[in-house]
Parts: C-alpha cells; sequence; structure tokens
C-alpha cells in the first residue's frame, strides 16, 4: 500500500512538471512564431491547423486514448502480456489505416472545410490557408498512434517520457518550422509559413518516434494484425463514442468562435488565440489542479458516504474560486503589461499586444467560472449523472452562437465580443450546474456566497494595489528593458498576492489557513492525509 502510494505521488509528480514543461514550450512557440511572422500570417496558420487540431484532441489524446488505456490495462490484469500485446496491435493496425483515410479525406476536402472555419476569409487568404491545411492534414495519424503508445506505455508504469513527448513535439515544431521556414523565405514571409506547417508534421514525429526506445525496452513488437472483430477492440471503439459527445461541446465552440473571428480579421483569430493560451495558465494550475485532487475523493464518497458527497465537493469550490479570483482580477490588471512582456517581439506589435490585452481582460471574466466548472463537471459523473454537464455544455454552444452573431455584426465589438461572449456562458454554464448539482446535494450555499464576499473584497484591495502599481510603477512596467519590465511587473504581482493573502487571512477566509498548513506540510516535506481534503 506504502509502495503504491509512493509510486503513484512520484508518477502524479513526473507527469506535473511534464505538462508544465509543454505549456512553457507551447508558449515559447507562439511567441517566437508570432514574432518571426506577425498575427496577420499566424492568423492564416492558427485557422489552417485548427481542422487536424480539432480531431487530435477529440481522437487522439481524448476519447481514443483514454478508452485504450482502459481496456488494454484491464487486459494486461486479467489476460497477460501476449493478449495486451495483441491487442495493442490490432488498434495500432486500425488506427493507422482509419487516420491514413481521415488525413486523405481532410487533403481532398480541406477547401470546404476552411470555408466552414473562416468565411470571412479573402479568396487569397482562403487559398493559403487551404494549402496550409493540406499540408497539416497527415498530423492526426502521427499524433494518434504515439497517444495509443503513450497509453501503452503508462499502463505498464513508465511515464517518464510519455509525459514528455508533448513537448519534444513542440520542439520538433520549433525547430522543423524554423528551419523549413528559413529555406523557403529567410525573411520569414508568407511563404514560409509552409516550411511551419511541415514543421508541424516534424514535431508530431518527433512526439511518436521518441517514445520507440521505451516501447523497445517493456518488450513490445508491433505486427500488423487486421482482426478488427475482436471484442476488446469493439470494447475500446464503444467506449470512445461518450468521451467524443463530451470532448465536443468544447471543441465546436472553439470552431464557432475562429468563424466569427474570420469577419473581424486574421489578426484576430492570432489576438484570441494568445490571450486564451495565457488564460489556460491559471485554469491548469487552479481549476485542473483542484479537480484532480478533488475527483478520487468525491467518486469514493459518492459510494460510501453520500452525506459527505456535497460538503466535500463545496469544499472544493471555495477554494477554487479562493485561488482563481485574484487571478482573474491581476489579468484584468495587468494585461497589457503581461501581454507587451511575453509576446510583444518582432513582428508582434504594439498594437497587437494592445488588442491581444484587451481579448485577455475579457477571458479573465470568466475565469472563476472556467475553474469551477472543472472541479463541478466530474462531480455529475461520479453521481452517474453523466448527461447533465453534457445537455448544459450544448445548450451553451446556441447561447454562445446567438451572442458572438449580437457581438460582433449588432454591437460591433469585434474580438473582444468573442471573449465576452466565451466568459458569459461559462459563467452561465457554472451557474445551471450548480443549481442542479444544489437540488441533488448539499453545496452549503449560504457558506458560499459568504466567502465569495470575503474572496471578492480581499480582491478589492489587490485591485487598489494593481492600480497604484500602474499609477506609479507606469515607467518601469513599460520600459524598454526587457528585465527592468520582467522584474517590476514580478515585484507588483507579488505585492499585490501579499496584499490579497493578508486580507484574506483578516476577513478570516478559511482557505487562508487551509493554504498555509498546505504550504507549512510541503516545506517539511510531509504528506497530508486524505482527511484534510474533507
Amino acid at each position: 500500500m506504502s509502495h503504491t502510494r509512493k509510486l503513484n505521488i512520484k508518477a502524479s509528480g513526473i507527469i506535473a512538471l511534464a505538462v508544465m514543461c509543454s505549456r512553457v514550450l507551447g508558449l515559447v512557440r507562439e511567441v517566437v512564431f508570432n514574432a518571426l511572422f506577425g498575427t496577420s500570417a499566424m492568423g492564416i496558420f492558427l485557422i489552417a491547423f485548427r481542422a487536424p487540431n480539432l480531431l487530435r484532441d477529440l481522437f487522439a489524446e481524448g476519447a481514443l486514448s483514454i478508452s485504450f488505456i482502459t481496456v488494454f490495462s484491464k487486459t494486461l490484469e486479467t489476460e497477460g502480456e501476449q493478449s495486451a500485446w495483441d491487442l495493442a496491435s490490432k488498434m495500432l493496425t486500425l488506427v493507422t489505416v482509419s487516420m491514413s483515410i481521415i488525413s486523405v479525406i481532410g487533403v481532398i476536402f480541406a477547401k470546404p472545410i476552411i470555408s466552414v472555419l473562416a468565411p470571412g476569409f479573402s479568396a487569397a487568404d482562403m487559398t493559403a490557408t487551404i494549402y496550409l491545411t493540406q499540408i497539416m492534414f497527415p498530423f492526426i495519424l502521427l499524433v494518434s498512434l504515439a497517444a495509443l503508445v503513450m497509453g501503452l506505455l503508462n499502463s505498464k508504469d513508465v511515464f517518464g517520457m510519455p509525459a514528455l513527448a508533448s513537448s519534444f513535439f513542440n520542439i520538433g515544431s520549433i525547430l522543423g518550422g524554423l528551419g523549413c521556414g528559413w529555406l523557403m523565405d529567410p525573411h520569414f514571409g508568407p511563404k514560409a509559413l509552409t516550411g511551419l506547417a511541415i514543421g508541424t508534421l516534424i514535431g508530431g514525429l518527433f512526439q511518436l518516434c521518441i517514445q520507440f526506445p521505451s516501447l523497445r525496452r517493456i518488450g513490445f513488437k508491433f505486427r500488423l494484425d487486421f482482426n478488427w472483430r475482436d471484442t476488446k477492440v469493439r470494447e475500446i471503439l464503444i467506449l470512445t463514442l461518450p468521451a467524443i459527445i463530451a470532448a465536443s461541446t468544447v471543441q465546436i465552440n472553439v470552431l464557432i468562435n475562429s468563424s466569427f473571428a474570420s469577419f473581424v480579421g486574421k489578426e484576430a483569430v492570432t489576438w484570441l488565440n494568445s490571450a486564451f493560451r495565457l488564460m489556460q495558465l491559471p485554469i491548469g494550475i487552479f481549476g485542473v489542479a483542484v479537480a484532480t485532487i478533488t475527483l478520487p475523493v468525491i467518486s469514493r464518497l459518492a459510494v460510501s458516504e453520500k452525506h459527505r458527497f456535497g460538503p466535500t465537493l463545496a469544499k472544493a469550490l471555495r477554494f477554487a474560486i479562493f485561488l482563481t479570483l485574484p487571478a482573474a482580477v491581476g489579468l484584468w490588471f495587468f494585461a497589457l503589461p503581461i501581454i507587451s512582456l511575453i509576446y510583444e517581439h518582432g513582428k508582434f506589435l504594439s498594437l497587437d499586444a494592445s488588442q491581444t490585452a484587451f481579448a485577455l481582460q475579457f477571458y479573465a471574466l470568466g475565469l472563476v467560472a472556467y475553474s469551477c466548472i472543472k472541479v463541478l463537471s466530474p462531480g455529475f459523473y461520479a453521481i452517474n449523472r453523466k448527461w447533465i454537464p453534457m445537455l448544459v455544455s450544448f445548450a451553451m454552444i446556441f447561447l454562445n452562437i446567438v451572442m458572438n452573431y449580437s457581438f460582433i455584426f449588432h454591437w460591433h465589438l469585434g474580438h473582444k465580443g468573442l471573449a465576452l461572449s466565451t466568459s458569459i456562458s461559462a459563467l452561465t454554464n457554472f451557474i445551471i450546474l450548480y443549481i442542479l448539482m444544489a437540488q441533488l446535494h448539499t453545496l452549503e450555499t449560504k457558506r458560499f456566497f459568504g466567502h465569495l464576499i470575503r474572496c471578492s473584497l480581499a480582491s478589492a484591495a489587490l485591485a487598489m494595489t494593481c492600480i497604484l502599481s500602474l499609477d506609479y510603477a507606469t515607467a518601469l512596467l513599460t520600459n524598454s528593458s526587457f528585465w527592468i519590465r520582467l522584474t517590476s511587473l514580478s515585484l507588483s504581482i507579488i505585492f499585490a498576492l501579499g496584499i490579497y493573502l493578508v486580507s484574506s487571512y483578516l476577513l478570516r477566509v478559511e482557505e487562508t489557513k487551509d493554504l498555509i498548513r498546505f504550504l507549512s506540510i510541503k516545506f517539511q516535506k510531509t504528506i497530508p492525509e486524505v482527511e484534510k481534503l474533507h
């Protein structure tokens, strides 16, 4: 028991570090490409990459990998290695054939696909986007195989290299994209975008091939196997369907926003994409982290101690608000200094920085709701009400379309309207899920609102600190020296965060003491007891 627990903690640490490494490299990749190509050219590239990337999110790194790991692990446990290897060969053969066919279809039908994704593009931009899409569509084959290999290795308790594989995608796409782009146009003009597309394929190949040595070490030898009528293959495909439905709502909203953004201009696609990438950092660090800690606990309580399910979920929601509300306020006030510091290099101009900062501010309005949804949605799965969050998400797609149309064509808010509609949809989604869950289990609503008010007051103190920093440190925050800007912004954020924590402590926000206790325990290198989560 002790050994297993330590193994899981070690594996979780490895995966967490690898995910952080991948996100940082992804940010570096985006900053470099934006600086070299500019927002206009990158808007074309991002739309071209949208279709194969959508398929990756739905199939490769989402539904298919989860269902494969589930069945493969069970086969490994009950029937031994040889049966598991046979299943892996069947699935790898099936994925190779099916994704090759999908890639060919994508190449052939790239024109109607891009017509849907970017109806506002000019004829010249549409032609360029179609061409890049045709180059990148085989990416789905490479990344699908990489995801299956990753699942296979994880099932054999190999975590390090599979977790780092996505980092090698970023490394491969950066080096390959820059190298091929430079060969085609040393000045990185529009022609060099072709090199960027080729670099994406190189990155996908890196992500797959870097895992091959680990496959050999565990003894797996691939062989073609076309026996797809196998019951376990069928089981994997059946498990994949509901996962695709669950994941599709988010991806559909991404496509809808991209489609409306094309009417604003191809630069708007880049502004929104860059802003949302930064938004994903606090969501990943705080929202996903709290959800990851909470899910196994509430899953057990849903079976064994149902009376503790609601209070435990409520505590997780309060903790998510405690962490993300100051992040949202900080992003609103420091949006321009942050964007300017990270992105404003080369062809990414001050105008691009200001427009991206506007998008980040409006995305920040939905940050708390996004994070709470990450915590609340799994709760419905734990009590076997999985269709509720799916149906609510589909309703939000309709709401998002209506708001996008209104904000773009009637209120003329431009790309800011698209970010705002995303935040409003997230807030509405959370409110509906909260009301529905509160009818099933007690969420200590009175305590929830009291906590929200106290955190809001503490965040108001943080907001005043941000305003003072912007007023009195403007010269430092806008200095021509990168290092002066970095130092002044870092000190401003640290000071504002300190004010928030002190204010929270004085306002008796319970989570402040929990956080201090948690950090103290971590500092002493001891493992907190599970009961403290309750």
